[in-house]
Protein backbone atom coordinates (compact mmCIF):
# COMPACT_ATOMS: atom_id res chain seq x y z
CA UNK A 1 0.00 0.00 0.00
CA UNK A 2 1.37 3.38 -1.22
CA UNK A 3 1.51 6.02 2.13
CA UNK A 4 3.25 9.57 0.88
CA UNK A 5 2.74 12.75 1.19
CA UNK A 6 1.24 12.90 -2.17
CA UNK A 7 -0.90 9.73 -2.04
CA UNK A 8 -3.36 8.94 1.20
CA UNK A 9 -4.43 5.09 0.99
CA UNK A 10 -8.31 4.31 2.32
CA UNK A 11 -6.78 3.27 5.46
CA UNK A 12 -3.50 3.66 6.79
CA UNK A 13 -2.52 0.48 9.22
CA UNK A 14 0.49 2.52 10.58
CA UNK A 15 -2.20 5.62 11.82
CA UNK A 16 0.85 8.35 11.39
CA UNK A 17 -0.71 10.42 8.44
CA UNK A 18 -1.98 13.58 8.95
CA UNK A 19 -3.29 16.11 6.65
CA UNK A 20 -0.58 18.80 5.51
CA UNK A 21 -0.53 22.31 6.17
CA UNK A 22 -3.05 23.76 4.08
CA UNK A 23 -1.53 26.06 1.49
CA UNK A 24 -2.15 29.86 2.16
CA UNK A 25 -4.78 31.46 -0.58
CA UNK A 26 -2.86 34.07 -3.02
CA UNK A 27 -4.09 37.57 -3.73
CA UNK A 28 -3.52 37.61 -7.81
CA UNK A 29 -2.35 41.26 -8.20
CA UNK A 30 -3.94 43.73 -10.19
CA UNK A 31 -2.75 45.59 -13.15
CA UNK A 32 -2.85 49.29 -12.61
CA UNK A 33 -0.36 50.24 -15.81
CA UNK A 34 0.93 48.69 -19.08
CA UNK A 35 3.05 46.16 -18.87
CA UNK A 36 7.00 46.03 -20.15
CA UNK A 37 8.68 42.75 -18.97
CA UNK A 38 10.94 40.25 -20.51
CA UNK A 39 10.42 36.48 -19.06
CA UNK A 40 13.01 33.85 -19.09
CA UNK A 41 11.18 30.07 -18.43
CA UNK A 42 12.35 27.11 -17.26
CA UNK A 43 12.41 23.85 -19.46
CA UNK A 44 9.26 22.27 -21.25
CA UNK A 45 7.96 20.00 -18.58
CA UNK A 46 6.60 17.84 -21.60
CA UNK A 47 10.11 17.45 -23.05
CA UNK A 48 12.07 16.92 -19.99
CA UNK A 49 10.22 13.76 -18.55
CA UNK A 50 10.53 12.08 -21.94
CA UNK A 51 13.78 12.40 -22.06
CA UNK A 52 14.47 11.57 -18.97
CA UNK A 53 12.64 7.89 -20.09
CA UNK A 54 14.47 8.35 -23.12
CA UNK A 55 18.00 8.23 -20.93
CA UNK A 56 16.71 5.49 -18.29
CA UNK A 57 16.33 2.94 -21.48
CA UNK A 58 19.92 3.98 -24.07
CA UNK A 59 22.51 2.18 -24.60
CA UNK A 60 25.27 5.14 -22.97
CA UNK A 61 24.76 7.55 -20.58
CA UNK A 62 22.92 11.06 -21.12
CA UNK A 63 23.10 14.63 -19.97
CA UNK A 64 20.00 16.79 -20.38
CA UNK A 65 21.05 20.50 -19.95
CA UNK A 66 18.76 23.21 -18.35
CA UNK A 67 15.90 20.72 -17.74
CA UNK A 68 12.60 22.01 -15.47
CA UNK A 69 12.76 20.95 -12.28
CA UNK A 70 9.09 20.89 -10.92
CA UNK A 71 6.78 18.30 -9.33
CA UNK A 72 6.27 16.11 -12.48
CA UNK A 73 9.93 15.74 -13.11
CA UNK A 74 11.14 15.39 -9.55
CA UNK A 75 8.34 12.02 -9.52
CA UNK A 76 9.76 10.95 -12.87
CA UNK A 77 13.10 10.88 -11.61
CA UNK A 78 12.59 9.35 -8.20
CA UNK A 79 10.81 7.03 -10.28
CA UNK A 80 13.41 6.05 -12.51
CA UNK A 81 16.11 5.95 -9.54
CA UNK A 82 13.65 3.32 -7.78
CA UNK A 83 14.13 1.38 -10.43
CA UNK A 84 18.01 1.95 -10.57
CA UNK A 85 18.47 3.95 -12.69
CA UNK A 86 20.97 6.41 -11.86
CA UNK A 87 20.34 10.40 -11.97
CA UNK A 88 22.66 12.86 -10.76
CA UNK A 89 22.81 16.44 -10.77
CA UNK A 90 25.76 18.18 -12.74
CA UNK A 91 26.30 22.00 -12.25
CA UNK A 92 25.15 23.70 -15.45
CA UNK A 93 24.57 27.05 -16.90
CA UNK A 94 21.18 26.65 -16.27
CA UNK A 95 19.39 29.43 -14.23
CA UNK A 96 16.44 27.90 -12.79
CA UNK A 97 18.86 24.73 -11.84
CA UNK A 98 21.31 21.90 -12.33
CA UNK A 99 21.74 19.62 -15.38
CA UNK A 100 21.38 15.97 -14.80
CA UNK A 101 23.65 13.26 -16.12
CA UNK A 102 21.55 9.89 -16.33
CA UNK A 103 23.42 6.10 -16.55
CA UNK A 104 21.32 3.35 -17.65
CA UNK A 105 21.12 0.89 -15.64
CA UNK A 106 22.30 -2.72 -16.42
CA UNK A 107 18.99 -4.04 -15.63
CA UNK A 108 16.02 -2.42 -14.40
CA UNK A 109 15.11 -3.81 -10.85
CA UNK A 110 11.08 -3.83 -9.53
CA UNK A 111 10.00 -4.24 -6.45
CA UNK A 112 9.26 -0.54 -5.56
CA UNK A 113 6.36 1.72 -5.81
CA UNK A 114 6.12 4.56 -8.22
CA UNK A 115 4.33 7.87 -6.93
CA UNK A 116 2.74 9.19 -9.89
CA UNK A 117 1.78 12.27 -8.12
CA UNK A 118 -0.91 14.09 -10.80
CA UNK A 119 2.01 13.81 -13.45
CA UNK A 120 0.16 11.89 -16.57
CA UNK A 121 3.93 11.77 -18.07
CA UNK A 122 4.48 9.06 -15.15
CA UNK A 123 1.32 7.26 -14.57
CA UNK A 124 1.33 6.61 -18.70
CA UNK A 125 5.33 6.32 -19.55
CA UNK A 126 6.51 4.40 -16.87
CA UNK A 127 4.37 1.13 -17.24
CA UNK A 128 5.84 -0.11 -20.52
CA UNK A 129 9.19 0.72 -18.77
CA UNK A 130 7.85 -1.17 -15.36
CA UNK A 131 7.31 -3.91 -17.71
CA UNK A 132 11.05 -4.42 -19.14
CA UNK A 133 11.98 -4.18 -15.74
CA UNK A 134 12.37 -7.66 -12.99
CA UNK A 135 9.41 -7.46 -10.55
CA UNK A 136 6.25 -6.40 -9.43
CA UNK A 137 5.92 -2.42 -9.47
CA UNK A 138 2.83 -0.33 -7.98
CA UNK A 139 1.81 2.35 -9.07
CA UNK A 140 -0.24 5.01 -7.57
CA UNK A 141 -0.89 8.86 -6.89
CA UNK A 142 -2.72 11.50 -5.68
CA UNK A 143 -6.65 11.15 -5.18
CA UNK A 144 -7.15 13.06 -8.17
CA UNK A 145 -5.16 11.07 -10.02
CA UNK A 146 -7.23 7.54 -9.30
CA UNK A 147 -9.74 9.49 -11.21
CA UNK A 148 -8.05 9.69 -14.44
CA UNK A 149 -8.40 7.71 -17.14
CA UNK A 150 -5.90 4.55 -17.70
CA UNK A 151 -7.95 2.05 -18.93
CA UNK A 152 -6.10 2.10 -22.23
CA UNK A 153 -2.66 1.38 -20.33
CA UNK A 154 -3.74 -1.40 -19.00
CA UNK A 155 -5.43 -3.08 -21.90
CA UNK A 156 -2.54 -2.04 -23.92
CA UNK A 157 -0.34 -3.72 -22.01
CA UNK A 158 -1.97 -6.76 -21.50
CA UNK A 159 -2.78 -7.17 -24.91
CA UNK A 160 1.45 -7.09 -25.31
CA UNK A 161 1.89 -9.86 -22.84
CA UNK A 162 2.39 -8.07 -19.77
CA UNK A 163 0.54 -9.00 -16.13
CA UNK A 164 -0.91 -6.46 -14.85
CA UNK A 165 -3.53 -6.21 -11.45
CA UNK A 166 -5.57 -3.62 -11.10
CA UNK A 167 -8.39 -5.63 -8.93
CA UNK A 168 -11.04 -4.52 -11.69
CA UNK A 169 -10.36 -0.97 -11.97
CA UNK A 170 -9.61 1.24 -15.25
CA UNK A 171 -7.20 3.68 -13.10
CA UNK A 172 -4.56 4.02 -10.47
CA UNK A 173 -3.77 1.74 -8.10
CA UNK A 174 -2.56 -1.20 -10.15
CA UNK A 175 0.58 -3.17 -10.11
CA UNK A 176 2.82 -4.17 -12.75
CA UNK A 177 4.24 -7.62 -12.81
CA UNK A 178 7.92 -6.87 -14.79
CA UNK A 179 9.58 -10.02 -16.42
CA UNK A 180 12.43 -8.10 -17.84
CA UNK A 181 11.14 -8.13 -21.44
CA UNK A 182 8.31 -7.49 -23.55
CA UNK A 183 7.35 -9.71 -26.53
CA UNK A 184 5.84 -6.59 -28.14
CA UNK A 185 3.65 -7.07 -31.86
CA UNK A 186 0.73 -5.28 -33.02
CA UNK A 187 -2.19 -3.62 -31.14
CA UNK A 188 -4.97 -1.61 -31.79
CA UNK A 189 -6.11 1.45 -28.61
CA UNK A 190 -8.42 4.04 -28.35
CA UNK A 191 -5.98 6.98 -27.41
CA UNK A 192 -9.59 9.23 -27.35
CA UNK A 193 -8.96 11.02 -23.72
CA UNK A 194 -5.01 11.53 -24.02
CA UNK A 195 -2.21 11.23 -27.03
CA UNK A 196 -0.43 10.02 -23.77
CA UNK A 197 -1.46 6.37 -24.59
CA UNK A 198 0.38 6.51 -27.61
CA UNK A 199 3.50 8.18 -26.14
CA UNK A 200 3.82 5.95 -23.16
CA UNK A 201 3.91 3.09 -25.84
CA UNK A 202 6.52 5.16 -28.38
CA UNK A 203 8.70 5.68 -26.08
CA UNK A 204 9.43 2.21 -24.91
CA UNK A 205 8.43 0.61 -27.82
CA UNK A 206 12.45 0.29 -29.17
CA UNK A 207 13.16 -1.90 -26.80
CA UNK A 208 10.25 -4.48 -26.71
CA UNK A 209 11.29 -8.10 -28.45
CA UNK A 210 9.82 -7.52 -31.65
CA UNK A 211 8.76 -3.90 -31.52
CA UNK A 212 5.51 -2.20 -31.91
CA UNK A 213 2.91 -1.75 -34.48
CA UNK A 214 -0.19 0.30 -32.92
CA UNK A 215 -2.99 1.76 -34.63
CA UNK A 216 -5.96 4.15 -32.84
CA UNK A 217 -9.00 3.50 -33.27
CA UNK A 218 -11.67 6.08 -31.87
CA UNK A 219 -13.43 9.21 -32.13
CA UNK A 220 -10.92 11.39 -31.95
CA UNK A 221 -7.19 11.68 -31.69
CA UNK A 222 -6.41 14.82 -29.55
CA UNK A 223 -2.86 16.70 -28.94
CA UNK A 224 -1.60 15.32 -32.08
CA UNK A 225 1.74 17.91 -32.16
CA UNK A 226 2.36 15.81 -28.59
CA UNK A 227 2.61 12.80 -30.36
CA UNK A 228 5.18 14.62 -33.05
CA UNK A 229 7.27 15.30 -29.85
CA UNK A 230 7.41 12.11 -29.11
CA UNK A 231 8.38 10.82 -32.18
CA UNK A 232 11.21 13.82 -32.94
CA UNK A 233 12.99 13.20 -29.38
CA UNK A 234 13.19 9.26 -30.38
CA UNK A 235 14.12 10.48 -33.72
CA UNK A 236 17.10 12.43 -31.83
CA UNK A 237 18.52 9.28 -30.03
CA UNK A 238 18.69 7.20 -33.50
CA UNK A 239 15.14 5.20 -33.32
CA UNK A 240 12.90 5.56 -36.33
CA UNK A 241 9.11 5.63 -36.14
CA UNK A 242 7.25 4.91 -39.34
CA UNK A 243 3.42 6.21 -39.99
CA UNK A 244 2.26 4.03 -42.66
CA UNK A 245 -1.44 5.65 -42.53
CA UNK A 246 -2.81 8.21 -40.00
CA UNK A 247 -3.41 7.01 -36.89
CA UNK A 248 -1.21 4.33 -37.43
CA UNK A 249 2.13 4.06 -36.02
CA UNK A 250 5.30 1.31 -36.13
CA UNK A 251 8.33 0.62 -34.30
CA UNK A 252 11.30 -1.88 -35.58
CA UNK A 253 13.39 -3.00 -32.12
CA UNK A 254 16.15 -0.55 -32.47
CA UNK A 255 19.20 1.05 -30.12
CA UNK A 256 18.25 4.13 -28.11
CA UNK A 257 20.93 6.26 -28.03
CA UNK A 258 22.56 8.27 -25.41
CA UNK A 259 22.22 12.08 -25.96
CA UNK A 260 23.37 15.08 -24.63
CA UNK A 261 20.99 17.71 -25.15
CA UNK A 262 19.42 21.01 -23.85
CA UNK A 263 15.90 21.35 -23.02
CA UNK A 264 13.58 24.09 -24.86
CA UNK A 265 12.17 26.48 -22.31
CA UNK A 266 8.19 25.74 -21.48
CA UNK A 267 6.44 27.32 -24.29
CA UNK A 268 2.54 25.86 -22.45
CA UNK A 269 4.03 27.83 -19.50
CA UNK A 270 4.54 31.09 -21.59
CA UNK A 271 0.47 31.10 -22.11
CA UNK A 272 -0.23 32.95 -19.21
CA UNK A 273 2.68 35.25 -19.58
CA UNK A 274 1.88 36.17 -23.00
CA UNK A 275 -2.13 36.31 -22.36
CA UNK A 276 -1.07 39.66 -19.41
CA UNK A 277 0.06 41.70 -22.39
CA UNK A 278 -3.74 41.40 -23.69
CA UNK A 279 -5.32 41.57 -20.72
CA UNK A 280 -3.08 44.57 -19.14
CA UNK A 281 -2.00 46.32 -22.09
CA UNK A 282 1.56 46.89 -23.07
CA UNK A 283 3.89 44.43 -23.94
CA UNK A 284 5.21 40.91 -22.65
CA UNK A 285 8.51 39.32 -24.07
CA UNK A 286 9.69 35.69 -23.58
CA UNK A 287 13.27 35.26 -24.62
CA UNK A 288 14.91 31.65 -25.47
CA UNK A 289 12.18 31.19 -27.76
CA UNK A 290 13.28 28.18 -30.03
CA UNK A 291 13.34 28.65 -33.52
CA UNK A 292 11.65 25.17 -34.49
CA UNK A 293 9.87 22.64 -32.46
CA UNK A 294 6.78 20.39 -31.40
CA UNK A 295 5.66 22.07 -28.51
CA UNK A 296 2.05 23.28 -28.72
CA UNK A 297 2.73 26.60 -26.94
CA UNK A 298 4.27 27.92 -30.12
CA UNK A 299 0.76 27.47 -31.28
CA UNK A 300 0.50 31.03 -29.10
CA UNK A 301 1.81 32.83 -32.08
CA UNK A 302 -1.09 32.51 -34.43
CA UNK A 303 -3.73 32.44 -31.68
CA UNK A 304 -2.95 35.37 -29.76
CA UNK A 305 -3.81 37.81 -32.47
CA UNK A 306 -6.87 36.36 -33.15
CA UNK A 307 -7.92 38.15 -29.90
CA UNK A 308 -6.09 40.96 -31.37
CA UNK A 309 -2.82 40.96 -30.05
CA UNK A 310 0.57 41.47 -32.17
CA UNK A 311 3.44 39.42 -32.33
CA UNK A 312 7.03 40.38 -33.04
CA UNK A 313 9.61 37.57 -33.20
CA UNK A 314 13.36 38.49 -33.34
CA UNK A 315 16.07 36.16 -32.89
CA UNK A 316 14.70 34.01 -29.77
CA UNK A 317 12.36 36.38 -28.61
CA UNK A 318 9.07 36.84 -29.10
CA UNK A 319 7.12 39.76 -27.87
CA UNK A 320 3.14 40.26 -27.25
CA UNK A 321 1.52 43.55 -27.44
CA UNK A 322 -2.04 43.82 -26.52
CA UNK A 323 -4.48 46.15 -28.42
CA UNK A 324 -7.26 48.11 -27.44
CA UNK A 325 -9.43 45.70 -26.50
CA UNK A 326 -9.64 42.34 -26.46
CA UNK A 327 -12.24 40.54 -29.43
CA UNK A 328 -14.03 37.04 -29.15
CA UNK A 329 -13.12 34.26 -31.20
CA UNK A 330 -14.73 31.15 -32.52
CA UNK A 331 -11.78 28.38 -32.35
CA UNK A 332 -11.09 24.61 -32.72
CA UNK A 333 -8.28 23.56 -30.40
CA UNK A 334 -8.21 20.08 -30.58
CA UNK A 335 -4.34 20.24 -31.06
CA UNK A 336 -3.61 22.41 -28.53
CA UNK A 337 -5.97 21.77 -25.36
CA UNK A 338 -3.84 22.99 -22.26
CA UNK A 339 -3.48 26.24 -23.63
CA UNK A 340 -7.55 26.28 -23.19
CA UNK A 341 -7.38 27.63 -19.36
CA UNK A 342 -5.82 30.51 -20.14
CA UNK A 343 -7.34 31.69 -23.29
CA UNK A 344 -10.47 30.76 -22.19
CA UNK A 345 -9.59 33.43 -19.51
CA UNK A 346 -8.52 36.19 -22.19
CA UNK A 347 -12.21 35.23 -23.85
CA UNK A 348 -14.07 36.14 -20.29
CA UNK A 349 -12.57 39.87 -20.49
CA UNK A 350 -13.29 40.29 -24.23
CA UNK A 351 -15.28 42.69 -25.94
CA UNK A 352 -17.91 39.88 -27.71
CA UNK A 353 -18.78 36.00 -27.63
CA UNK A 354 -16.63 33.38 -27.97
CA UNK A 355 -16.73 29.83 -28.71
CA UNK A 356 -13.64 27.21 -27.65
CA UNK A 357 -14.33 23.79 -29.13
CA UNK A 358 -12.52 20.77 -29.74
CA UNK A 359 -11.49 20.57 -26.07
CA UNK A 360 -13.44 17.57 -24.72
CA UNK A 361 -10.38 15.43 -23.35
CA UNK A 362 -9.33 18.30 -21.11
CA UNK A 363 -12.15 16.94 -19.13
CA UNK A 364 -9.95 14.19 -18.24
CA UNK A 365 -6.51 16.15 -17.38
CA UNK A 366 -5.75 17.56 -13.74
CA UNK A 367 -9.31 18.29 -13.57
CA UNK A 368 -12.36 18.65 -15.02
CA UNK A 369 -10.89 21.83 -17.03
CA UNK A 370 -14.23 22.72 -18.69
CA UNK A 371 -16.24 22.40 -15.80
CA UNK A 372 -13.81 23.77 -13.50
CA UNK A 373 -13.09 27.05 -15.71
CA UNK A 374 -17.39 27.44 -16.16
CA UNK A 375 -17.98 26.83 -12.88
CA UNK A 376 -15.09 29.60 -11.65
CA UNK A 377 -15.61 32.39 -13.96
CA UNK A 378 -19.47 31.93 -13.42
CA UNK A 379 -18.78 32.28 -9.37
CA UNK A 380 -17.27 36.15 -10.31
CA UNK A 381 -20.59 36.95 -12.40
CA UNK A 382 -19.45 35.77 -15.48
CA UNK A 383 -21.40 33.73 -18.76
CA UNK A 384 -20.09 30.81 -19.26
CA UNK A 385 -21.43 27.59 -20.72
CA UNK A 386 -20.31 24.27 -21.19
CA UNK A 387 -20.69 22.49 -24.43
CA UNK A 388 -20.39 18.71 -25.32
CA UNK A 389 -16.15 19.35 -26.04
CA UNK A 390 -15.60 23.01 -25.07
CA UNK A 391 -17.12 26.26 -23.75
CA UNK A 392 -18.97 29.41 -25.02
CA UNK A 393 -18.09 32.55 -23.08
CA UNK A 394 -20.23 35.64 -22.74
CA UNK A 395 -18.38 38.04 -21.34
CA UNK A 396 -19.69 39.63 -18.24
CA UNK A 397 -18.33 42.67 -15.51
CA UNK A 398 -16.37 40.50 -13.29
CA UNK A 399 -16.14 40.76 -9.63
CA UNK A 400 -13.27 39.94 -6.64
CA UNK A 401 -13.91 36.38 -5.19
CA UNK A 402 -12.07 32.98 -4.26
CA UNK A 403 -10.71 31.65 -7.51
CA UNK A 404 -10.59 27.09 -7.12
CA UNK A 405 -7.64 25.54 -8.88
CA UNK A 406 -8.59 21.81 -8.09
CA UNK A 407 -5.08 21.13 -8.06
CA UNK A 408 -4.39 22.25 -11.12
CA UNK A 409 -1.71 24.32 -12.22
CA UNK A 410 -3.35 25.71 -15.33
CA UNK A 411 -6.52 26.88 -13.58
CA UNK A 412 -3.88 28.28 -10.83
CA UNK A 413 -2.92 30.25 -15.11
CA UNK A 414 -6.51 31.48 -15.33
CA UNK A 415 -7.01 32.85 -12.11
CA UNK A 416 -4.10 35.07 -12.22
CA UNK A 417 -5.04 36.26 -15.78
CA UNK A 418 -8.26 37.12 -14.30
CA UNK A 419 -6.81 38.81 -11.59
CA UNK A 420 -4.90 41.33 -13.57
CA UNK A 421 -8.29 42.97 -14.44
CA UNK A 422 -10.54 42.40 -11.59
CA UNK A 423 -10.03 43.42 -7.72
CA UNK A 424 -9.36 41.07 -4.75
CA UNK A 425 -9.10 37.95 -6.59
CA UNK A 426 -7.98 35.54 -4.45
CA UNK A 427 -6.26 32.22 -6.45
CA UNK A 428 -7.01 29.38 -3.72
CA UNK A 429 -3.80 27.38 -3.87
CA UNK A 430 -1.11 29.00 -5.62
CA UNK A 431 1.16 25.97 -4.66
CA UNK A 432 -0.39 23.59 -7.07
CA UNK A 433 1.87 25.85 -9.97
CA UNK A 434 4.82 23.66 -8.59
CA UNK A 435 3.96 20.97 -10.85
CA UNK A 436 5.28 22.51 -13.59
CA UNK A 437 6.40 26.05 -12.58
CA UNK A 438 7.64 26.45 -8.84
CA UNK A 439 8.64 30.05 -9.69
CA UNK A 440 4.98 30.90 -10.95
CA UNK A 441 3.74 33.70 -8.41
CA UNK A 442 7.29 35.06 -8.15
CA UNK A 443 7.46 35.16 -11.85
CA UNK A 444 4.02 36.59 -12.07
CA UNK A 445 4.22 39.15 -9.08
CA UNK A 446 7.60 40.55 -10.64
CA UNK A 447 6.18 41.03 -14.26
CA UNK A 448 2.57 42.81 -12.74
CA UNK A 449 4.22 45.23 -10.25
CA UNK A 450 7.88 45.26 -11.00
CA UNK A 451 8.72 43.85 -7.83
CA UNK A 452 9.55 45.45 -4.69
CA UNK A 453 11.24 49.06 -4.37
CA UNK A 454 13.93 48.88 -1.78
CA UNK A 455 15.73 52.23 -0.01
CA UNK A 456 18.31 52.39 -2.82
CA UNK A 457 15.73 52.92 -5.51
CA UNK A 458 17.02 49.59 -7.10
CA UNK A 459 14.32 46.76 -8.00
CA UNK A 460 14.17 43.55 -7.39
CA UNK A 461 13.00 40.22 -8.83
CA UNK A 462 13.10 36.33 -9.19
CA UNK A 463 15.52 34.49 -12.24
CA UNK A 464 14.11 35.44 -15.51
CA UNK A 465 12.17 38.27 -14.77
CA UNK A 466 13.02 42.19 -16.26
CA UNK A 467 11.08 44.92 -16.24
CA UNK A 468 10.26 48.36 -17.73
CA UNK A 469 8.25 50.04 -15.05
CA UNK A 470 5.74 51.96 -17.73
CA UNK A 471 2.94 54.48 -16.87
CA UNK A 472 0.73 53.71 -13.81
CA UNK A 473 3.08 51.03 -12.37
CA UNK A 474 5.01 51.48 -9.01
CA UNK A 475 2.66 53.17 -7.27
CA UNK A 476 2.36 56.16 -9.31
CA UNK A 477 5.92 56.12 -11.23
CA UNK A 478 6.04 57.45 -14.52
CA UNK A 479 7.44 56.04 -17.57
CA UNK A 480 11.32 55.94 -18.68
CA UNK A 481 11.75 59.50 -18.76
CA UNK A 482 10.75 60.29 -15.18
CA UNK A 483 13.22 57.35 -14.29
CA UNK A 484 15.98 58.08 -16.57
CA UNK A 485 18.84 59.42 -14.71
CA UNK A 486 18.16 57.80 -11.13
CA UNK A 487 17.43 54.35 -10.96
CA UNK A 488 20.41 51.76 -11.85
CA UNK A 489 19.37 48.64 -13.96
CA UNK A 490 18.74 45.26 -12.86
CA UNK A 491 19.18 44.11 -9.47
CA UNK A 492 19.51 40.45 -8.53
CA UNK A 493 17.19 38.85 -6.04
CA UNK A 494 18.45 36.76 -3.01
CA UNK A 495 18.55 32.88 -2.61
CA UNK A 496 20.41 32.38 -5.70
CA UNK A 497 17.95 34.25 -7.83
CA UNK A 498 19.72 35.66 -10.65
CA UNK A 499 18.64 38.66 -12.95
CA UNK A 500 16.12 41.34 -12.05
CA UNK A 501 13.74 44.44 -12.70
CA UNK A 502 15.53 47.09 -15.52
CA UNK A 503 14.29 50.51 -14.75
CA UNK A 504 15.16 53.25 -17.71
CA UNK A 505 12.97 54.42 -21.12
CA UNK A 506 10.48 51.21 -22.30
CA UNK A 507 8.55 50.82 -25.60
CA UNK A 508 5.16 53.28 -25.11
CA UNK A 509 2.74 50.23 -26.38
CA UNK A 510 -0.57 49.12 -25.98
CA UNK A 511 -3.44 50.26 -23.56
CA UNK A 512 -5.07 50.57 -20.17
CA UNK A 513 -5.35 47.31 -18.48
CA UNK A 514 -9.10 45.79 -19.40
CA UNK A 515 -11.53 46.64 -16.63
CA UNK A 516 -14.23 43.93 -15.71
CA UNK A 517 -14.64 45.27 -12.36
CA UNK A 518 -18.23 45.97 -11.33
CA UNK A 519 -18.79 49.63 -12.68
Amino acid sequence: MLISRYSTPDFNPYGDSAPGEPNPDWAAPRARGRLNSTVSLPGSKSLTNRELVLSALADAPSRLRSPLHSRDTTLMVEALRSLGVSIEPVAGAGRFGHDWLITPADELLGSTTIDCGLAGTVMRFLPPVAALALGPIVFDGDEGARKRPMATTISSLRELGVDINADGRNNLPFTVYGTGRVEGGEITINASSSSQFVSGLLLAAARFTTGLRLRHEGERLPSIPHIDMTIAALAARGVTVTSPAPGEWAVEPQTISGLDMSMEADLSNAAPFLAAALVAGGSVTISGWPGSTTQVGDDLLELLPLFGATVKREGDRVTVTGGPSIRGIELDLKTGGELAPALVAIAALADSPSTITGIGHIRHHETDRLAALATELNRLGGAVSELDDGLHIEPRPLHGGVWQTYHDHRMAHAGAIIGLAVDDVIVENIATTAKTLPEFAELWQAMVTGGPVDAGGSVGGPAGVSVALGDGLGGGLGGGDALAGGAETGHGLGDGLGGGLALGDGPDVGGAPHDRSPA
